[in-house]
């Protein structure tokens, strides 16, 4: 039964079950036909869909938060910067009611307003397709209240990682995902909360393999700390590495 129930959750989130329509970015005013192969690699942007990063990075953070919680018992609460419409973190919710892990908290860090403006070079200007990329944080509950999984477990943390980050209330993390997809959103990522990622937890990164911005964030912090534990690949752009 707990393999049914995720399977069908992770279609459910990602929309594999009703096979809703897609934009192709950046381009968010025409409509294509829904494809397999684009979602199952998260290379298409959901109409309907709570959740754009695939069906593979979502089976990737399953397998994870199994080996971390259940199968090596590693301590510390999910960790999610960049959550959209907050598909990847309902599913980790369900994972983890589904692990036996309930007593685990999930957080969400989002401005829910889109994208700051570029601070740092090679970063790309989103702004105007805020109306897309900016989920309102009420929208986001109201997802995980549609699929059951709203509880007190959750916790929503409101504004820019910047001003939001330097006083996370997170202890100890069992595994951290970002999605941030800016230079300075990822590196504050790292600079605030790596630390208090637990040994033998995971990071997971999203964009690794298709922002160059992204990429150099986490190289540039992987190399100071002289981070040694290898980088795999999860599809063409989402890569993890276990902290040791």
């Amino acid at each position: 039964m707990e393999a049914l129930y995720l399977d069908l959750l992770k279609r459910c989130v990602a929309r594999t079950i009703f096979h809703d329509k897609a934009f192709h970015p950046p381009d968010i005013t025409t409509q294509h036909p829904y494809s397999q192969e684009l979602r199952n690699d998260g290379r298409d942007w959901p109409v309907e869909a709570v959740t754009m990063v695939g069906v593979k990075r979502l089976e990737n953070l399953q397998n994870l938060l199994s080996l971390a919680t259940r199968s090596y018992g590693i301590p510390g609460d999910v960790v999610e910067c960049g959550v959209w419409r907050g598909g990847a973190s309902i599913f980790m919710r369900g994972v983890l009611l589904a692990l036996g892990q309930a007593d685990r908290r999930i957080w969400l860090y989002d401005s829910f307003q889109g994208l700051p403006k570029p601070s740092s070079e090679g970063d790309i200007d989103l702004t105007g397709l805020s109306s897309y990329i900016g989920v309102p944080l009420e929208q986001v509950q109201e997802n995980f209240r549609e699929f059951g999984l709203l509880s007190e477990q959750v916790k929503f943390v409101p504004g820019w990682f910047k001003d939001t980050l330097p006083t996370s209330e997170v202890e100890k993390i069992v595994l951290l995902r970002l999605d941030g997809d800016m230079y300075e959103s990822t590196k504050n990522t790292l600079d605030h909360l790596y630390h208090k990622v637990s040994l033998g937890g995971y990071v997971v990164v999203d964009d690794y393999g298709c922002l160059p911005v992204c990429k150099r964030a986490v190289d540039e912090f992987r190399q100071l700390r002289k981070i040694s534990s290898p980088i795999i690949p999860i599809d063409w752009t989402g890569v993890y590495w276990q902290v040791r």
